[in-house]
């Protein structure tokens, strides 16, 4: 997104729409008894294992809140979640390597964080000959949509030259992309497979709301490379990010702002059009602006 409208007013945000939804805590195997001291929308949480490694998360006053295992990951919510974490079925797929990519702290909005993940334009700029160059920096037309059958944001047909698509890429190629974002600060990318092109690669970026300002990202793949290294796997992924966090906290205003006057959109913006008018459908407003200050 591009511009910014003059600010003259703040109306406060509401939590409530986003208490009941899942959210990433952890990483099943850094999973110890001391326990990790974090956040979750501002209450002050401890996620840890007990002597069977199972994990227990603590809230405020000492209450246990739920917890599902996913992903690699351990999830929770300060409220009462009534569906299940959405699915990913390639989690189940025979032959690919998950990687679990680790964890940034990042000072923006988790739907800020979100939002940039869906971002297609950024690449010649921010990651220069890794996920795109100039002088190709066209955005070619896509399809952006809220599907209601799953009440999901989908983006589709989306294609972009890169000189290193993935780690296992050799050399530069016109990439496929379908974009997902299943739950408020979650987002799954399906991007094509250079090691198998009849597959997808699978990218998430799992968002901690931290504050309303304030975040962590949890990374996740589910590949198909057999060749490198899982390291390199997970140090090619966190360069890309930290290559975002930088953007992402020096954005204006850092909150995400909802109100489509508040900020310009182009073309190339469908996606994240779809994105802020399915969080405003839900009242997904935590962590979000909804009028100009």
């Amino acid at each position: 997104m591009t511009g910014s409208a003059p600010a003259t007013s703040h109306q406060a945000p509401s939590r409530q729409a986003m208490l009941d939804e899942w959210y990433p805590v952890g990483l099943v195997s850094q999973l110890d008894r001391a326990g990790r001291h974090t956040a979750l929308m501002g209450e002050k949480i401890v996620v840890a294992g007990d002597a069977d490694g199972r994990p227990i998360v603590t809230g405020g006053n000492g209450r246990i809140l739920p917890v599902k295992v996913r992903y690699g990951h351990v999830w929770s919510s300060v409220g009462a979640p009534t569906k299940d974490i959405f699915p990913i079925p390639e989690a189940d797929q025979p032959g690919r390597r998950f990687v679990d990519v680790g964890v940034v702290r990042v000072r923006c909005s988790p739907l800020r964080a979100v939002e940039n993940f869906l971002d297609i334009a950024h690449f010649p700029f921010v990651h220069t000959d890794v996920l795109g160059a100039e002088p190709h920096t066209e955005v070619l037309n896509y399809t952006a949509e809220i599907r209601p059958d799953v009440d999901e944001v989908w983006a589709t047909q989306v294609k972009f030259y890169q000189p290193q698509a993935s780690k296992s890429a050799s050399g530069g190629i016109t990439t496929e992309y379908m974009y997902r974002v299943p739950a408020p600060t979650c987002s799954v990318l399906y991007k094509t497979c250079p090691p198998r092109p009849s597959e997808w690669d699978v990218i998430t970026l799992f968002v901690q709301p931290l504050a309303e300002d304030r975040c962590d990202v949890w990374p996740w793949m589910a590949l198909f490379d057999d060749e490198t290294s899982m390291t390199d796997l997970i140090h090619f992924q966190q360069m890309i990010f930290l290559q975002d966090r930088s953007i992402l906290e020096n954005q204006i205003p850092r909150l995400l702002p909802l109100d489509p006057g508040m900020e310009i959109p182009t073309r190339a913006d469908l996606t994240s059009i779809a994105y802020r008018r399915w969080l405003k459908r839900h009242n997904f407003t935590y962590g979000a602006q909804l009028v100009a200050r």
